[in-house]
């Protein structure tokens, strides 16, 4: 029997015309609220994608037995949104230098990833990775670029989580357009 894990994300978007992004830039918590803010962005989910394990938990995760990366599925309107734009939000959002970690956080689960859904999102990711490395000055962009694989979502405790106030309770605004500043343990 093939594992579903490693078979490509056939969810559908709850609306005609729309699609799915998935990306992975460390812990989804503040990446997901940058989405979130993005015009043209009408529903985000935090989750796990790219392991071998079926249905894995955050605590499997964090343990990194599974080769899954922590990463926000973006469902937007691309009419509003080119898939550009979240290439944007995403190059913007973390290091794409540094392998398997962002800042304090450190795994596989951490690493910078772009995963599509479909060939126009593969060419615009490896163009807008092109352009990104030019501005790196010797520095090596490590960003995977694959497929998307399935995605499972995290637990419901995860989902919107700095917008429902983090570990100090202080709600952070999900407005589009917003430029408040992202704390992502806070």
């Amino acid at each position: 029997m093939a594992n579903p894990a490693l078979e490509p994300d056939l969810d559908k978007p709850d609306q005609s015309g729309h699609e799915f992004a998935q990306f992975g830039a460390g812990c989804f918590w503040g990446l997901e609220l940058a989405f979130q803010r993005v015009d043209g962005v009408v529903k985000t989910e935090v989750g796990y994608s790219q392991g071998h394990v079926h249905d894995p938990s955050y605590r499997l995760v964090c343990a990194g037995r599974t080769n899954h990366a922590e990463v926000v599925r973006v469902q937007f309107d691309p009419v509003v949104c080119p898939y550009t734009n979240l290439l944007s939000v995403f190059w913007g959002r973390h290091d794409p230098t540094t392998l398997n970690r962002q800042g304090g956080d450190v795994g596989t689960q951490y690493r910078s990833g772009i995963y599509y859904y479909n060939e126009t999102q593969a060419r615009l990711a490896h163009e807008s990775k092109e352009a990104k490395q030019k501005e790196m000055k010797g520095k090596k962009i490590v960003t995977e670029i694959l497929p998307a694989k399935r995605f499972y979502r995290a637990e419901e405790y995860h989902q919107q989580y700095l917008e429902k106030g983090g570990r100090s309770g202080e709600k952070q605004s999900t407005r589009k357009g917003c430029n408040d500043p992202i704390r992502c343990y806070g």
